[in-house]
């Protein structure tokens, strides 16, 4: 698990920019997995080797700066409730605007950890005409230019400081995030599972305003349901949408161990819910795909349900292994299923292989497949391990690991799930120096 930060500020100020030097630091954490849709808005970055995710705001507003006035405030707000800190970006180019005065009113009533950085500083005069930024009453300020990043460090070291230490705990109950788009269905899954009317069910998208946690004890399992909040979307606010999705997602999938992925048929693996589905995997959860109103779907002929399948596996690619299926909340179809399904996932993501006996099963696999060759070298795998981790991570001991490309390490971890059972489970492979 780790912290949130959020950037925040009006546009043009240069939040993307930070936001990209940031998570550029951790780039084997952000393309762990080639050849799939990023989303731009979301990442991890490490600094003094505290992890922690990095939501720039300003990326999901795309119209222009009337509708980011009527927008910031509930941006903000939004960031200030689902962050563990916050850096608020200006311009020292433009100085103290009226906007940055709104933005500075909301947080200076807040008690998380606000990070004031005064941006394009990268000469003395500049330096020196920052100090109007004291007038905002966030007291310091941090000198930065983040296209070439100096000060960056400076900001960086103090906010690591005061990012809360979220270590794995061990022996918890599991903790299960129904996650997805607004009104697919999220709230209707867990009354029909925990047999109340425990959420106000509508068809206005988004009326769950905040993650909640029920306990949830029955046919033998014993864990936490996470509902993640939906958003109220305003008809003619397109912007706001996917920033509320992803925001309060991203809140739920950090703190959780399987992702229940609830899309709505109807509307097939569109894009957001494809954003939610690699949140979950970038962040090594379970995942389960539940594809619910099955029974809305029209005209269902023998091959409808393979054909829907196949479209999701090639969205999905290169991680196909994940379980899939068809539930209606509405007629409870499948959904206890749904929920036997998200324990085996659990149980397959705490999994842990004897050494000896992995050793055993992948070295002659590797032997009969013939050692990897780049520019005429050999790669000799001569030991692999899984790691103490709380997911499935494994390394790859051999004399050459800088010749190891993909392809062989997806072929690696293909022969991992043939003969032993990570369905629902991103697997991390390292190759290392023996």
């Amino acid at each position: 698990m780790s912290a949130i930060v959020a950037i925040v500020g009006r546009p043009n100020v240069g939040k993307s920019t930070l936001f990209n030097r940031m998570i550029q630091r951790r780039e084997a954490i952000v393309d762990a997995v080639s050849g799939v849709t990023r989303d731009r808005h979301y990442g991890k970055s490490d600094w003094n080797g505290k992890e922690f995710s990095v939501i720039d705001t300003g990326g999901y507003i795309l119209g222009s700066d009337d509708v980011f006035e009527k927008e910031i405030d509930k941006q903000v707000e939004l960031a200030v409730d689902e962050a563990d800190a916050i850096i608020f970006m200006v311009d020292v180019e433009s100085g103290v605007t009226g906007m940055d005065e709104d933005v500075a009113k909301l947080l200076r009533r807040v008690d998380k950890p606000v990070f004031l950085a005064v941006n394009k500083v990268d000469n003395a005069k500049r330096a020196e005409d920052a100090v109007e930024f004291y007038s905002l009453g966030l007291g310091e300020y941090y000198n930065l230019s983040s296209i070439n990043g100096s000060g960056t460090g400076e900001l960086l070291d103090a906010l690591v400081k005061v990012l809360p230490d979220k270590e794995y705990i061990e022996n918890e109950l599991p903790r299960f995030a129904v996650v997805g788009r607004p009104n697919a269905g999220k709230s209707s899954f867990i009354n029909a599972l925990i047999g109340e009317e425990r959420y106000i069910v509508t068809d206005i998208a988004g009326t769950t305003r905040d993650s909640i946690d029920t306990k949830y004890n029955r046919f033998g399992f014993e864990f936490n349901l996470v509902d993640t909040a939906g958003i109220r979307r305003k008809a003619k606010v397109k912007e706001d949408l996917e920033f509320y999705s992803v925001m309060r997602s991203v809140r739920a999938i950090e703190h959780c161990d399987v992702c229940l992925l609830v899309l709505d048929a109807t509307r097939g693996f569109d894009g957001q819910v494809e954003n939610i589905f690699w949140l979950a995997h970038r962040n090594h959860k379970g995942i389960v795909i539940l594809v619910n109103k099955w029974d809305l779907v029209e005209d269902k002929e023998t091959n409808t349900m393979k054909q829907f399948t196949q479209k999701i596996k090639e969205a999905i690619e290169p991680f196909t292994d994940v379980p899939i299926l068809f539930i209606s909340v509405l007629t409870k179809q499948r959904i206890f299923k749904a929920i036997e399904t998200a324990v085996e996932v659990y149980k397959n993501r705490s999994k842990k292989i004897v050494t000896r006996k992995f050793n055993d099963i992948m070295l002659p696999i590797i032997e009969n497949y013939g050692p990897p060759a780049y520019k005429g070298k050999y790669v000799k795998i001569k030991f692999c391990t899984q790691l103490p981790t709380p997911y499935p991570q494994f390394a790859f001991f051999c004399n050459l690991p800088q010749y190891v490309r993909e392809p062989y390490k997806r072929y690696l971890e293909n022969k991992i799930r043939e003969n032993f059972d990570f369905t629902g489970v991103p697997i991390t492979i390292f190759m290392r120096k023996k």
